[in-house]
């Protein structure tokens, strides 16, 4: 193990893409401890990604690119202005509103933050908003998106713990909407801290024409989530659906789509799905190797041996997982742990539905801190600032979303309430 952790970490601090890290150790310890050929990566890599609700992913990345790009981000943050704007510190609001509203179409917090990030950022900034005001709220608020369903990470933590998606689905609403209402409370803070308005007055008049216009776009989510719900396809059929529909929207009714805008689009997807892939993939093989070493055991022995105490085990089991998302791409680390923490938690009798919440939103949290934190560069070159200033920008809003965390930990009913009440 000392030679499959060492030569990753090597690999990482020389700047190797997490991806080809985690196959090079992988190989290395192949070639020098094991008597298995070098062959077996390659066909572990390929088993890793045979499956078909990973087909999800690359529909799914494909829909938000879709709505990102036909105009309904700002259909979205219109109706969420005119919805909540009224408040004090008002695009605040907003910027969470319109998050909880995209997490619906496209359950990745990159999505968000390129996406609606843009727009938010520039809309804080010519209304009056401090810059690290508004890059933190919209930091913090992008999290959202891979609680709310559908969500990609909660795609492959089903896949690699044989979970149900759409109960997994069904138990991030709550969670997702518990962070909106925490940010939302930081946002009014702000607001009486430093002075912010009411960006518009409440109007009836103005809130009926925005959700008008947004109405079609809205139902993005109902046709996502109600589909599962009622059985009519699984989540791998209603990410075609919601790319079927994305199309429909932005080429026949908005008419923002064209076939050069399209082409592009794929290729962004088809950029994205392959680096999504080659980590599931890739971290399938190390996750392999730790299983058929017995680590997996190992670690759950250590720790049940020590103590078999609920409360204490899932602290730990928190503390390491922001240890490894400071460090580590979220999908990469939902492959790699699950294997090794699941059996620790299950044996515990806590619900794979209620790990699965718990974990995805603790390595959300590490898309908020370096040295990884993809959202802070992403909107550090959207907003035009240091990456650093991100980073403090940023550091505030991790006090609610450390809340929300512990809560949906020792409290699994915030969790499971809802697949119980769908699914059992």
């Amino acid at each position: 193990m000392l030679i499959l952790f060492g030569t990753l970490a090597l690999l990482l601090i020389i700047g190797m893409p997490v991806a080809l890290s985690l196959a090079g150790a992988s190989l290395v310890f192949l070639l020098l401890e094991s008597p298995m050929p070098a062959v077996v990566v390659v066909h572990r890599m390929i088993n890793g990604v045979d499956s078909f609700p990973l087909l999800a992913v690359p529909f799914f990345i494909l829909a938000g690119s879709l709505m990102n790009h036909s105009g309904i981000t700002d259909r979205i943050f219109a109706f969420a202005k005119a919805l909540v704007g009224w408040m004090r510190g008002g695009l605040g609001h907003v910027n969470v509103g319109a998050s909880v509203l995209f997490a619906g179409m496209s359950g990745a917090a990159i999505a968000d933050a390129g996406g609606l990030g843009t727009v938010e950022i520039k809309a804080m900034r010519e209304g009056g908003y401090d810059p690290d005001f508004a890059v933190g709220i919209t930091a913090a608020s992008s999290t959202i998106g891979p609680l709310i369903p559908p969500s990609l990470p909660l795609i492959v933590y089903g896949v690699v713990s044989s979970t149900s998606i759409g109960q997994l689905f069904a138990a991030g609403l709550l969670p997702g909407l518990l962070m909106a209402v925490a940010l939302m409370i930081m946002v009014a803070w702000y607001a009486k801290v430093r002075g912010y308005g009411r960006d518009a007055g409440f109007a009836w008049k103005v809130l009926w024409t925005t959700f008008h216009r947004a109405f079609l776009s809205l139902l993005t989510p109902v046709i996502i989530v109600g589909g599962i719900l009622a059985g009519l396809f699984t989540p791998t059929e209603a990410a075609i659906a919601a790319c079927a529909y994305a199309l429909f929207l932005g080429g026949a009714i908005y008419q923002t789509l064209d076939l050069r805008s399209i082409r592009a689009i794929s290729m962004d997807t088809i950029e994205t799905t392959a680096i999504v892939m080659m980590i599931v993939a890739a971290a399938s093989i190390f996750s392999w190797i730790l299983t058929s070493n017995q680590v997996t055991e190992m670690v759950a022995d250590a720790i049940l041996s020590h103590t078999q105490n609920v409360f204490l085990v899932l602290l730990l089991i928190n503390l390491v997982l922001l240890v490894v998302g400071l460090f580590m791409e979220p999908v990469a680390a939902i492959t790699i742990l699950t294997p090794v923490l699941l059996p620790v938690v299950t044996a515990l009798g806590v619900d794979p539905v209620h790990f699965g919440i718990m974990m995805i939103l603790n390595l959300m949290l590490g898309l908020l801190t370096p040295p990884v934190g993809m959202v802070l560069y992403v909107l550090a070159r959207v907003a035009d600032i240091k990456f650093e200033s991100a980073v403090r920008a940023t550091a505030p809003f991790l006090i609610p979303l450390v809340i929300v965390l512990l809560l949906i930990t020792y409290v699994p009913a915030v969790s499971m309430w809802l697949p119980e009440l769908l699914y059992r």
